[in-house]
């Protein structure tokens, strides 16, 4: 069988990018079983209610869903099941310690195989106000309207 390249996209957090500022962000491996790559390869899965959290000094992805795989027999996944994120131990030390911070979180951005491997897009985030909600929300209502208006004079000729 040929060795897959590049990347396929399976699962983004768009509310993530609404609700949170993005300090920085992380690729970091996943520990899956056999059905979740399986239903993973099917494009299934949900990032919306996803967090990262530290425990004796590892990193783990709670609360993603990644539902359980049709053919799937007794050896199937649980689909909230607790994910173990495969990052260098400098890697979470610096995490976990930016995360402590007041008002910082770890959220996942984005669910993609990688050459073969399940990677996710991890990001240190702090949370928005509503009133940043708001701004952005009209800065991206204002560029919309400003790219149909360019739109509409291009067609126009001038």
């Amino acid at each position: 069988m040929p060795k897959e390249h590049g990347t396929k996209v399976i699962a983004n957090n768009k509310k993530a990018r609404h609700d949170y500022h993005i300090e920085e962000t992380l690729e970091a491996g996943l520990s899956l079983m056999g059905t979740e790559v399986k239903s993973l390869r099917m494009g299934r899965a949900s990032l919306v209610d996803g967090y990262v959290l530290e425990r004796d000094g590892e990193m783990w992805l709670e609360n993603v869903h990644i539902p359980e795989y049709l053919q799937g027999t007794w050896t199937n996944h649980s689909a909230r099941r607790r994910r173990k994120l495969l990052l260098h131990r400098a890697e979470i030390l610096k995490l976990a310690n930016k995360a402590q911070s007041k008002g910082y979180t770890i959220v996942p951005l984005s669910l993609y195989f990688k050459d073969g491997r399940a990677k996710v897009e991890i990001a240190l985030a702090r949370g928005k106000q509503l009133h940043d909600k708001r701004q952005t929300l009209r800065e991206r209502q204002d560029n919309l309207e400003a790219q149909r208006e360019m739109q509409v004079r291009l067609k126009r000729g001038g």
